[in-house]
C-alpha cells in the first residue's frame, strides 16, 4: 500500500517541533498578531447574521447526509461531468492521483503546470511528484508563491504564509524572484505588484493549469473555487487543460446547499461577506475557457475515515481555518510544529484520519496538541465536535499502544486506588507531602514519571485538607 505523504518525512513529533518553534519569539510575533487580527474581524463578520446558528446547522446537516450517502453522491457527480464534457478519474490513493496528473500533463504536451492553491493537492505531494516526473510547477496564490520561493513549508490552511511578515517576504523575493524589481522594498503593495507581473507571463503561457476546488455540485456537475486575489480565474479560464483534483467529500447535493456553505466559508475564513472572486464551471464549453476539463476524485484515506463513527466528523470540514485562528497551541507554536498539510485543531483530528497508520508516531502525537478549551468547536461553522474527536483519538492511541507501557500501568494503579475508600483515603495523605515540593502555590519539577508533566507545565500544589478530612473536622 502507497505511504500517505499528507505527513512530512522526518519530522518529529509534535511537542518535539513545538518545542523548536516557542524558541523563535519573531514566529510567535507574527503568528500572535496575524490570528487575532483575522479572528477579531470574522467575529464582526459573523455577528451581522442573526441566523449564524442556523447556518451552522444547516451546514452540518447537509455535510453529514452527504457522508452518509458519499457514493450516491459521487456517482451523481461523476454522471454529470461526464454529461457536460469532461473526463473523471477515481484515485484511491495520492500515488495514483499524482500518476493521472502527471500523465494528462504529458499528454497535453506541458513541461509546467500553473496551480490554483489547494489542500487536496499538498495533501497528496503532488509538486514533488509532477517535480520528480520534469514537470515545473508555479504556484499563483500570493502566500503559496511565497512559500514556494522561500523553500518553506505552509503553516496555515488560509494563509500559507503566515508565519513571515513584510520584511521576510522582501527578502525572498529578492533571492529568489528573478524578476524581482532590484529597488524592491517591503510595502505589501510594492510585494504584490512584484508577484502580480512576475505570475502574469506565466498566466499569459500555460498550456495546463491545476487546480483543486472548495466545492462540487452532484447535480450538475459544476466545480466551484473561491478565492480573493483573481489567480484561480486566470488558471481555470486560460489554460488549454484544467485538471481538478477534488477530495470526496467536497461534494454537496444542489445548488440550494451550496448556497448555505458560500454564506459559512468566506465569513469564518476571510471574514468577508462573500469571496471576491467566485468561479463555477461545468464541464467543457466549445470556444470558452480549457478545452479538456479533468476531475480527479480523491479518497486518499476518507472512505477509512468514513468508518470512525466518531472521527468521520472531520470530513465535514470546509478549510476555513477558523479553529486555527482561536487555538491557544497554534498561535503559539505555528503550522509547521504540526509536521501536516493541515495544522491546526482540524489537523490535529483529520491527519490521524487520513495516516491511519498506529506506527506513525508524528501523526499519532497531534491529538494532544490541543488544550482542549473548545474554542474550536464555538468557531466551527459546520459543528466539528474537535475536543471530542481529539480524546476519541487519543483513547485510540493509548489503546494501540497495549497494556505494557507507562500510561496504562498508571491507570491500572489509579483504578486499584479509586476501588477501595480506605486506598483512595492513604493516597490522598501521601500526596499531601508533594506541597513540600511546591513554590509561589506551584510545583514547577516532579520526579519522573511526574516530570513528564512538569517538563511542559506546571502542577498545582495540594491543598492543606483534604475534602475528607474537612468533612469529618466541620461536620463529624
Amino acid at each position: 500500500m502507497a505511504r500517505n505523504p499528507v505527513t512530512w518525512l522526518g519530522t518529529p513529533t509534535f511537542p518535539r517541533a513545538a518545542a523548536e518553534a516557542l524558541r523563535d519569539p519573531q514566529l510567535r510575533r507574527n503568528l500572535r498578531h496575524a490570528t487575532h487580527t483575522i479572528r477579531t474581524k470574522r467575529a464582526a463578520a459573523v455577528a451581522e447574521l442573526p441566523d449564524w446558528e442556523r447556518l451552522r446547522r444547516a451546514g452540518e446537516a447537509i455535510k453529514d447526509d452527504v457522508l452518509s450517502n458519499l457514493d450516491t453522491y459521487a456517482e451523481r457527480l461523476e454522471s454529470a461531468v461526464r454529461a457536460h464534457g469532461g473526463v473523471v478519474h477515481w484515485a484511491r490513493d495520492a500515488d495514483e492521483a499524482n500518476e493521472i496528473v502527471l500523465r494528462l500533463t504529458r499528454l497535453a504536451g506541458a513541461d509546467e503546470v500553473v496551480k490554483v492553491k489547494s489542500m487536496a493537492t499538498a495533501e497528496i505531494g503532488l509538486n514533488e511528484a509532477l517535480a520528480a516526473g520534469g514537470i515545473g510547477v508555479v504556484e499563483t496564490d500570493l502566500a503559496e508563491l511565497i512559500v514556494q520561493l522561500g523553500q518553506d513549508r505552509q503553516s496555515h490552511i488560509l494563509v500559507p504564509a503566515i508565519h513571515r511578515n513584510r520584511s521576510e517576504i522582501r527578502e525572498i523575493f529578492a533571492r529568489a524572484m528573478p524578476d524581482a524589481p532590484a529597488d524592491l522594498t517591503d510595502a505589501p503593495g510594492a510585494l504584490a505588484e512584484a508577484a502580480r507581473l512576475h505570475l502574469r507571463r506565466k498566466f499569459l503561457s500555460a498550456r495546463v493549469a491545476v487546480s483543486g476546488a472548495n466545492f462540487a455540485v452532484a447535480d450538475t456537475g459544476s466545480v466551484v473555487v473561491v478565492e480573493s486575489e483573481g489567480n484561480g480565474r486566470m488558471c481555470v479560464t486560460l489554460p488549454e487543460v484544467l485538471i481538478t483534483v477534488l477530495g470526496l467529500e467536497k461534494i454537496v447535493p444542489t445548488w440550494r446547499d451550496l448556497e448555505v456553505f458560500l454564506q459559512l466559508l468566506p465569513r469564518s475564513s476571510t471574514a468577508e461577506r462573500m469571496n471576491p472572486y467566485t468561479s463555477v464551471w461545468t464541464g467543457v464549453t466549445p470556444g470558452d475557457g480549457p478545452r479538456e476539463f479533468h476531475l480527479v476524485l480523491l479518497d486518499n484515506g476518507r472512505t477509512a475515515t468514513l468508518a470512525d463513527p466518531v472521527g468521520r466528523s472531520a470530513l465535514r470540514c470546509i478549510r476555513c481555518s477558523a479553529c486555527l485562528n482561536v487555538c491557544p497551541v497554534y498561535e503559539r507554536t505555528g503550522g509547521a510544529a504540526y509536521g501536516s498539510v493541515y495544522p491546526g485543531p482540524i489537523g490535529a483530528i483529520l491527519t490521524p484520519m487520513l495516516v491511519d497508520d498506529p506506527h506513525d508516531k508524528q501523526a499519532a502525537s497531534l491529538p494532544y496538541a490541543s488544550s482542549l478549551c473548545g474554542a474550536c468547536f464555538e468557531v466551527c461553522p459546520v459543528r466539528i465536535d474537535i475536543p471530542s474527536v481529539l480524546v476519541h483519538l487519543r483513547a485510540k492511541t493509548v489503546a494501540a499502544k497495549g497494556k505494557r507501557t507507562p500510561e496504562a500501568a498508571g491507570m491500572a494503579t489509579l483504578a486499584w486506588i479509586l476501588g477501595n475508600p480506605r486506598r483512595y483515603e492513604a493516597a490522598q495523605k501521601a500526596g499531601s507531602l508533594a506541597r513540600l515540593l511546591g513554590r509561589g502555590g506551584r510545583i514547577t519539577h516532579l520526579p519522573w514519571p511526574g516530570s513528564k508533566w512538569t517538563d511542559s507545565r506546571d502542577a498545582p500544589v495540594p491543598p492543606r485538607e483534604s475534602f475528607r478530612a474537612w468533612w469529618r473536622r466541620t461536620r463529624g
